[in-house]
């Protein structure tokens, strides 16, 4: 039988609602301003990048946040305690999301749990009358990109995608220079990540799920599973059930800049991948820590490369995009971009950061709920081309030795045995979301 948020709440023997389990500092909240002049917004996921997020939110006067959740009570009694100290109106702490969209006074939810969980949160919200900051990559897998795409457009919701670097002036600037021509004909785009967090070098055996977690909703629709610390918080993502490695992680940013500045807004030709842990072969995690990617299309290649466990690339850049030229080359990352040019054939230019796109791209999405305005600097279909194209990678890169043609349309590969990385199956009593 299908689980629902009302039929669970119902049923549940473990539900953290305010007055039960709420510390004593937040009984005693002062209400706030009018619902009228406020924007009510709740977080879902409260350690990482979740509440980084929330706090680009609140120095907006518009702002209050009305609830957090979270399945560790410890993250949740911390970020409790650090949000009194921000703001007088009360607000409330659970361990179960659905709670929080039953709520009538939420305007606007960001969800900043692991990818594996994106998929129904954000379908949930929709379907609850929310607007959604979400993280990025949108989602763990094709599937659910689809599905995320169709929920917002049918509950016809505002929609901001946490990748930042589209409200960026850096970035920007460095589409427009494209766009002018003046780099000439460009044949090659090369994108590279190498971050040391992204290999687990020690394994550590499984332990007890430590006190104030609660794992099992944790885990939620992926498998079943014990638990252990290397997949549990900050490290979740080098493993398939949960995330997909630098690729998901840094892919969907990079591979992002390079769908807009090359004018992209459909599938490849072709796809081909390899990738092992070769740097790390006693490694704990699952994902990647050696990779390379090849994406074909009419004139130009773009190749993708990580290696993780290192922080050392091109351009003495950990990580960066060059797009090669017939005049010149340009090379980006979030610090600056320059141009390099062949044989002087153009002027070398220098463009340096400013370092506000977070914070703008909150902004933005605010000021699109406010005036009602479904183009935010990136909207759902944005974030899940750039997913697809990272999950194609990883999906390449699984099956190995051969060339992979994916029609957006029909659903499938040309290869049916990449076919059954397309929809996760979901873990009893949780239902992949339907619309």
């Amino acid at each position: 039988m299908e689980l629902t948020r009302r039929s669970f709440i119902k049923k549940s023997s473990y539900v953290a609602v305010a007055g039960l389990s709420i510390p004593a500092y937040l009984k005693s909240a002062i209400s706030g301003v009018s619902a009228n002049d406020k924007m009510n917004v709740a977080l879902i996921g409260c350690r990482g990048m979740g509440w980084s997020n929330l706090m680009d939110f609140m120095p907006h006067k518009e702002v209050q946040c009305v609830a957090l959740c979270d399945i560790d009570k410890s993250v949740l009694d911390s970020r409790g305690k650090e949000l009194s100290g921000m703001q007088q109106t009360k607000f409330d702490l659970y361990n179960d999301y659905r709670h929080i969209l039953d709520r009538k006074d939420v305007d606007a939810v960001i969800i900043g749990t692991p990818d594996h969980w994106h998929c129904l949160q954000f379908v949930d919200t929709c379907k609850a009358g929310k607007h959604v900051y979400v993280e990025k990559p949108i989602s763990n897998s094709i599937a659910e990109c689809d599905v995320m795409v169709a929920a917002a457009q049918k509950y016809d919701r505002i929609v901001q995608v946490g990748q930042q670097q589209r409200s960026a002036r850096l970035w920007k600037e460095m589409v427009d220079y494209l766009h002018s021509g003046i780099l000439g004909r460009i044949g090659r785009v090369h994108v590279w990540a190498n971050f040391n967090y992204a290999a687990i070098p020690n394994r550590v055996p499984d332990s007890e799920v430590p006190e104030g977690v609660d794992f099992q909703r944790w885990l939620g629709p992926a498998p079943d599973r014990t638990f252990n610390k290397n997949r549990f918080h900050g490290l979740w993502r080098m493993f398939w059930d949960y995330g997909g490695g630098l690729m998901t992680d840094w892919g969907v940013h990079l591979l992002d800049m390079v769908l807009w500045a090359m004018n992209i807004n459909s599938m490849p030709n072709s796809i081909q991948g390899s990738g092992g842990n070769f740097l790390f072969p006693e490694g704990a995690h699952e994902t990647f820590d050696t990779q390379s990617v090849q994406y074909k299309f009419d004139d130009f290649m773009l190749t993708w490369e990580n290696n993780a466990g290192i922080e050392s690339g091109p351009y003495g850049k950990n990580y960066g995009i060059a797009f090669i030229g017939t005049n010149g080359t340009l090379v980006a990352n979030r610090d600056d971009w320059q141009v390099y040019p062949e044989r002087d054939k153009i002027a070398s230019k220098t463009v340096k950061a400013d370092y506000q796109d977070h914070k703008d791209h909150v902004t933005n999405f605010l000021s699109c709920v406010k005036n009602g305005d479904k183009k935010t600097a990136c909207p759902i279909e944005t974030g899940s081309l750039s997913a697809k194209y990272a999950h194609l990678g990883n999906i390449a890169s699984r099956i190995k030795g051969v060339t992979l043609q994916y029609d957006d349309v029909k659903k499938s590969f040309n290869q049916p045995e990449a076919n059954k990385y397309l929809k996760p199956s979901y873990r009893k009593p949780w239902v992949f979301p339907k619309v």
